[in-house]
């Protein structure tokens, strides 16, 4: 692979295998040792293997749009990234200590409210929040855990720097392709594991059914854990699934369960009714429980909030831990981790400017062309404005947006964000990337070596999400 790697261009961002001189990073030697032996058809003949081996393991995703849901195969890129283990071990601490302030913040909200009472963060963006929900007040979850899994989006940008830009903490999803990613490289590239002591990824089920395990209120035996899930429409199916199977759990609909005259769940089975101890739940809480929440909703269980009220089952993620997955409330994290913690935060947020502050409104509407102005309960890159590529007509219908409703929109500088080589139609051209690492907490407090890296597959894009055309790549942590 000489030539084509001797013409893979060194940008002005962070390069996650070459430094900026285009020689290999450290821990990236041996991998570009290994795939310059490649030439560009062996390189693409592999490539079409794991596109091969993709389709014929039918993992895929939804893309939904005016024209239908729409099932893909997963995109994947075939040049791994590589983080070192020393490097890893920072960041990992710092999403532990995280999680620990977010959940400490969200069992404070529905209780004693200090963070709100101490004036740290404004009770009325809690309470306004799309993710607060009243019905939750006054619960205690086992362990004081609401959010168990979350899905943490890191960045790094130009100075080498690992930053958070966003936590996921109702449904986070994608840590399915993170283990897949792998499984599809050591198939097609199985020669370059053989230079590295490579961080494992797939023992998430194991390591999830614990974290559910921990919280299950049945303490006499080996708990009965389903996966909620919509259905086969839904676009993360693919992801329910392979974690039901993984985990030896069942993966049930709404229908499949019912809450009797005690308040506790059962399963319907073909040998009877099983009560049910954990629900992973991959539902929107909104359609969670009819009694409770939206009254159309054919996707829940009637009495499914009452029957978690009493104690009678647990649901991770908890109802009501979408308080914290806010871009509004995110800014207030390092606050949590002094508050709650008594600590520096070991990892820091990406410098965010709230609209609901008059002075960094005027900012924002005054830099709209340089800012990235996001919806502070949006997912998956929709609503957004990247302002350096957006029109002027863009920039005058987010201003009067952000005029309209300030506390529904944040705004972030225009990140840097790091490259990685990427196999393109000419050979490899550098694309920007970021990594999703999922945080498990019950009893105790995992994180994945590592994560799911998304990358934009359209040269120069910073949109990475694969319902927006990104792809993704396997994720090395190396001794």
């Amino acid at each position: 692979m000489k030539n084509l790697w001797d013409r893979y261009a060194v940008t002005d961002f962070y390069d996650e295998l070459t430094t900026a001189t285009g020689s290999p990073r450290r821990a990236a030697r041996k991998l570009v040792s290994r795939l310059r032996r490649f030439s560009l058809p062996e390189i693409r003949a592999r490539q079409a293997a794991a596109e091969l081996s993709i389709r014929e393991m039918g993992i895929s995703f939804t893309v939904y749009s005016q024209a239908g849901n729409i099932d893909r195969a997963w995109p994947f890129d075939i040049i791994p990234r590589v983080i070192p283990a020393k490097e890893w071990e920072k960041v990992s601490a710092g999403l532990s200590q995280r999680m620990r302030a977010l959940n400490a913040f969200i069992h404070d909200v529905y209780n004693e409210k200090g963070i709100l009472e101490a004036g740290i963060v404004p009770e009325a963006l809690v309470v306004k929040s799309g993710g607060y929900r009243p019905e939750c007040e006054g619960m205690e979850p086992a362990h004081d855990t609401w959010a168990h899994i979350c899905g943490t989006d890191l960045v790094r940008d130009a100075d080498g720097t690992f930053y958070v830009l966003e936590d996921n903490l109702r449904i986070p999803s994608g840590v399915s392709y993170m283990v897949e990613n792998r499984q599809i490289t050591k198939r097609v590239l199985p020669e370059l594991f053989l230079d590295y002591s490579i961080h494992p990824v797939d023992d998430y089920p194991t390591m999830l059914y614990s974290t559910l395990e921990s919280i299950s209120p049945n303490r006499s035996g080996r708990p009965c854990v389903v996966v909620l899930t919509p259905g086969i429409y839904n676009s993360a199916y693919f992801e329910h699934a392979f974690l039901a199977q993984g985990m030896g759990a069942e993966l049930v609909e709404g229908p499949d369960l019912y809450v009797d005259e005690k308040d506790r769940v059962f399963m319907r089975t073909v040998d009877g009714p099983r009560q049910v101890d954990v629900i992973y739940r991959r539902v929107d809480e909104l359609f969670l429980d009819p009694e409770v929440f939206r009254k159309d909703s054919v996707l829940g269980v009637p009495g499914l909030m009452r029957a978690w009220r009493n104690g009678n089952v647990a649901i991770a993620n908890a109802p009501g831990s979408g308080v914290a997955d806010n871009k509004a409330i995110y800014a207030y994290v390092p606050d949590m981790v002094r508050f709650y913690l008594d600590e520096e935060p070991l990892i820091d947020n990406v410098h965010t400017y709230l609209c609901s502050r008059k002075e960094e409104r005027e900012y924002v509407l005054d830099h709209l062309s340089e800012l990235v102005v996001k919806p502070t309960n949006e997912s998956g890159g929709y609503g957004l404005m990247v302002g350096p590529k957006a029109t002027p007509a863009e920039h005058r219908k987010f201003a009067r947006l952000i005029r309209k409703d300030p506390n529904n929109y944040i705004a972030q500088p225009t990140l840097a964000l790091s490259t990685a080589p990427t196999l393109c139609e000419d050979g490899l051209g550098a694309r920007h990337l970021d990594l999703r690492p999922f945080v498990l907490q019950g009893a105790g407090n995992w994180v994945t070596p590592g994560g799911l890296t998304r990358v934009a597959l359209k040269e120069g894009s910073l949109v990475v999400n694969s319902s927006q055309g990104g792809g993704s790549k396997d994720t090395w942590v190396v001794d």
